[in-house]
């Protein structure tokens, strides 16, 4: 394998291209991304970037001494068209054609937008470029926040808007926000976070139109609520960016699906971070984009299966003031225990909690809030009690 072409330049693929490099490939190392910027950090984005306690040198994920030492080619600010599988070629929108023996997928995902024009105030929160807009909007003075989508995004968004001293109101069409991740127990009790800093939390509501002319002036429900916004924050998900692999053999299905080693339907093409659909489960998490990478480029390289990702799904989420911490997997049935700490008022207490869920007498799930030592003991214990990593047969 002479020649590896990374398509994605975010953390995922700097975290492939450093996998290659420490794993003993000395060949030809081409990163392609669609971003002008190198790789830079997301999550805080949404959170001290907004509020001006970090700058955009902070972001960065390398520095040029780095990039250096990877001695990889950099083509930033072009996008990949397609993947010419047979010619072993990555086709990229300016015309060119970037050779390889082997192809890293890392390139992300989307933000999803609302259908309809655009108007001045809407935002989505997923590039720097996206961050770098909503902040200016968000200096002008007190404004009238509606963030749509009470998920990560969403809520952290909300929580640094709050910070800022805007008034915040969070639409979300579940019943209650991250009941998928946390079940309605605890899903209840992080939604305490939002009132207990003021935010208006308004559930089971879903956005029928947005009112304005030039700029947004209000959000319409279609229970027939009008909510005047300034800015509106569009948080209702992520879509994967597959849309560049369109003909070729590979199987998209909410993502590229992969084996349980990010391998593809071809051998020498693998898939990580957001745009990966790993053993059936796409992770739009940073523990995923750094662990999955490792296993990648050992199956990369080795032109077969040898090694698994990770067994124990990570998390973690910064509102409000509150770190809220999760590992594990959650199912329906599961039942759950607050272990340390409590619930005040509806939210976490000022100590925090510890919860666990649990399944035929055993942990399945551990979740805090303002409870890191606890969580990393328990979050141990998980990965102790996890099954080895399955290892493909010679």
């Amino acid at each position: 394998m002479r020649t590896v072409a990374v398509v994605g330049a975010a953390l995922s693929g700097l975290y492939a291209a450093r996998e290659l490099r420490d794993q003993g490939f000395g060949g030809r190392l081409v990163i392609i991304g669609d971003e002008d910027h190198p790789p830079y950090d997301r999550p805080p984005l949404s959170k001290d970037f907004l509020t001006g306690r970090t700058d955009e040198e902070r972001l960065a994920l390398c520095d040029a001494e780095e990039r250096a030492a990877l001695d990889a080619e950099w083509l930033l600010g072009v996008r990949a068209r397609g993947l010419d599988a047979p010619g072993r070629s990555v086709l990229l929108d300016d015309g060119r054609a970037v050779r390889a023996d082997g192809v890293v997928i890392a390139t992300g995902a989307s933000a999803r937008r609302l259908p309809g024009r655009g108007l001045a105030g809407v935002h989505t929160l997923r590039t720097l470029d996206d961050a770098r807009a909503l902040r200016a909007d968000l200096t002008r003075g007190t404004r009238r926040v509606v963030v749509i989508g009470g998920g990560f995004i969403g809520a952290e968004t909300a929580s640094a808007c709050a910070a800022l001293g805007h008034a915040v109101t969070v639409v979300e069409a579940a019943p209650l926000p991250l009941v998928p991740q946390l079940g309605a127990e605890m899903a209840a009790v992080c939604a305490g976070l939002h009132r207990r800093a003021g935010a208006a939390l308004v559930t089971g509501a879903s956005v029928a139109a947005l009112h304005g002319t030039d700029a947004v002036t209000a959000v319409a429900l279609r229970n027939g609520r009008i909510l005047p916004a300034d800015v509106v924050v569009v948080g209702i998900g992520a879509v994967p960016n597959t849309g560049w692999l369109a003909g070729s053999p590979l199987v998209v299905d909410d993502g590229v699906r992969c084996d349980h080693g990010c391998v593809t339907s071809l051998p020498h093409v693998v898939a990580v971070g957001d745009v990966a659909r790993v053993d059936g489960t796409r992770a739009e998490h940073w523990t995923s984009a750094t662990e999955q990478p490792r296993a990648a480029v050992a199956n990369l390289l080795a032109g077969k299966t040898v090694r698994s990702v990770g067994t124990v799904p990570y998390f973690w989420s910064d509102q409000y003031g509150a770190r809220i911490q999760f590992a594990g997997r959650r199912r329906e049935g599961d039942t759950v225990h607050i272990t340390e700490g409590g619930v005040v008022d509806g939210a976490p207490g000022a100590d925090g909690l510890l919860a666990r869920y649990r399944r035929d007498g055993r942990t399945t799930a551990v979740l805090a809030v303002d409870r890191p030592r606890p969580f990393a003991r328990a979050r141990r214990e998980l990965l102790r009690a996890a099954e080895p990593a399955r290892l493909a047969p010679s």
